[in-house]
């Protein structure tokens, strides 16, 4: 009879805990679009009141107002801007469209709905390198529909027409291009990789005939090889990148239909027998996505829900966090996304699980998982942007 009880006993917590296994499932796949608010892709997005969000009114308004405050320096004339930001650079020009950027302007979420928000909202405006944080998206598409095996892969076996060739480039794989770390040597339509951003001190003749580094083992920023991983991944959709994110991400999370994705104006290439533009990772030689912040916001709450929209996931959580992880080359960076780690990390702001999209003049777009909260900010002056992180983060 004791046995027999035992028995029993094993059974039901057997199935309890299958139960509750699946249970788990179930919310893991579930648990946004059950618990969680996601704004309609037309119609108010709602708000929440500052009380009810739990925060400070008076701290949240001296955070606003230092954003109003510290509007970027540079003139709203962006092709000035542009020119001037990177006179050092031999040959630079603009390639792709640039537009008179707006004023300051941002959104605050806490748990997806608004809880405050600043500046012209719906003006479509350039956002230079938070572009790069919708390419790595592409990619992560890519890996997750099995057109790319994995990120270690060599990317020569995926673009063999000679882009990659060669003892160095050969043994470039998606992960370097992802984490910026290549140091692919070449040009690309135009565009000589060692005119890019060179260093702000010595002879660039140095620069350009310098010792290649390994790849994966020393972090350069560097559109012209940006630029390569949107080439290289033009050639694995077989189609033009802003079709894919419009089709896989922004029309399911309600983006509005003002975005622009450019490249530039000698950028096209033919891809089975169609004329197609491979588009640019940023706009320092113009192009780039010009976005208003409403979908900045619906971009940033997406990966704050790991993927997840209203219960369908639309890219993996395991892409994700990949995406958010410390590369080998460069702790504050990982799948073009930056971290609020190492040389990076804000003063006053502790939480390593930050990650954020940044481009030039100013444009953020900050993932704060531990507050529950999506901070756009658009034409902050760039140093200052730990700061206002922490005045919002204090005013919750």
């Amino acid at each position: 009879m004791h046995t027999t009880t035992i028995t029993k006993s094993n059974k039901l917590t057997r199935l309890v805990f299958i139960l509750c296994s699946l249970a788990t499932c179930f919310t893991t796949s579930q648990v946004y679009s059950q618990k969680a608010y996601f704004p309609a892709a037309t119609g108010e997005w709602e708000s929440i009141t500052v009380k009810d969000a739990g925060a400070n009114q008076k701290l949240l308004d001296e955070a606003i107002n230092f954003a109003n405050e510290n509007e970027y320096s540079e003139s709203k004339d962006l092709k000035q801007a542009i020119l001037k930001g990177f006179e050092r650079e031999p040959f630079h020009y603009l390639a792709g469209p640039v537009r008179e950027r707006g004023g300051p302007a941002g959104l605050i979420l806490k748990g997806g709905k608004i809880v405050a928000s600043w500046g012209d909202v719906n003006r479509v405006d350039m956002t230079f390198s938070v572009t790069k944080s919708y390419l790595s998206t592409v990619a992560g598409l890519a890996f997750d529909a099995g057109l790319i095996t994995s990120p270690e892969a060599k990317v020569a076996d995926y673009v063999w027409d000679g882009t990659f060739q060669g003892r160095h480039n050969s043994k470039i794989n998606w992960h370097h291009l992802l984490t910026q770390s290549s140091d692919w040597s070449g040009e690309l339509f135009g565009m000589k990789d060692w005119a890019d951003r060179p260093p702000r001190e010595g002879d660039i003749d140095d620069w350009k005939n310098r010792q290649l580094n390994e790849p994966g083992t020393v972090f350069e920023y560097n559109d012209v090889r940006v630029n390569l991983l949107a080439y290289s991944l033009l050639n694995v959709w077989r189609k033009p990148l802003p079709m894919v994110l419009k089709e896989k991400i922004m029309d399911p999370i309600g983006a509005s239909t003002t975005w622009r994705w450019y490249g530039y104006e000698h950028s096209f290439v033919t891809i089975d027998g169609l004329k197609m533009q491979s588009v640019s990772g940023g706009g320092h030689s113009g192009g780039g996505v010009f976005i208003n912040t409403y979908d900045h916001a619906r971009f940033g709450l997406l990966f704050l829900r790991n993927g997840n929209w209203n219960g369908k996931q639309l890219i993996s959580e395991n892409w994700i966090s990949k995406a958010v992880t410390s590369s080998e080359a460069n702790a504050s960076y990982g799948y073009m996304w930056w971290l609020n780690k190492g040389d990076r990390k804000w003063e006053g702001v502790n939480d390593e699980s930050i990650f954020y999209a940044a481009g030039f003049g100013g444009n953020f777009i900050v993932v704060d998982k531990s507050n529950d909260l999506v901070i756009v900010t658009r034409w902050l002056e760039p140093s200052k942007i730990g700061e206002m992180v922490a005045k919002v983060r204090a005013a919750f």
